[in-house]
């Protein structure tokens, strides 16, 4: 089944091109209906344009209403039909007009093993630490910033001598592969939030 997504970016929008490339190849059984950004100079909204998609931006005044900008971005969405909402590198929390209008449909994408290392500077965070492995978590967003249930989740081994440049290299590229392969899971049907808030996903 394909299911139908809008994106959220407020960056360069290099994982909303891994979800093109995805869907592109036919590895990913979605479309994508709007790409909204929470910065017009956002260079994601180009690599949006480039693919021929609906984008939308919301002016600072609007930002300024937490509550309101975020009503204006599900109305838009659901007017689209949207079945998931991807946050793709967009560096504001979202609220309840949003939540409450997709309910464990809207994910995030987060550069560490939550819940270690929360927050906007995980990777940096995570070398400072010195921990020896860290990685990506894709979840459910809830009202907490990066809580919510966990989908999936791949560790990445920091090789000694790594500079942080270099562990964000890694990161990203695993951020590419799992977002995508993620959203297919969500597309296939296959996760399911328990009562208990945490996850079922069936394999096959």
């Amino acid at each position: 089944m394909s299911i139908k997504l809008g994106v959220l970016l407020s960056g360069s929008g290099t994982n909303l091109q891994a979800i093109i490339d995805r869907i592109n190849e036919g590895t990913l059984d979605a479309t994508i209906e709007l790409v909204v950004s929470s910065r017009p100079s956002a260079y994601g909204l180009k690599r949006a344009e480039a693919a021929g998609l609906q984008t939308m931006t919301l002016s600072k005044e609007i930002y300024a209403d937490p509550i309101l900008a975020d009503e204006v971005i599900a109305t838009e969405l659901k007017m689209h039909d949207v079945d998931y909402v991807i946050m793709a590198g967009y560096m504001r929390m979202v609220h309840a007009p949003l939540l409450a209008t997709f309910p464990n449909r809207v994910v995030n994408l987060h550069p560490a093993l939550l819940p270690s290392f929360k927050g906007a500077h995980a990777i940096q965070d995570a070398y400072d630490y010195g921990v020896k492995v860290t990685g990506v978590t894709v979840h459910f967003a809830d009202d907490k910033y990066d809580c919510g249930p966990i989908i999936a989740q791949q560790a990445l081994a920091i090789e000694e001598g790594w500079t942080v440049e270099e562990l964000e290299e890694h990161i990203h590229e695993i951020e590419h592969q799992l977002y995508p392969d993620t959203i297919q899971l969500l597309a296939e049907g296959r996760v399911t939030v328990r009562e208990d808030g945490t996850v079922e996903v069936r394999r096959v």
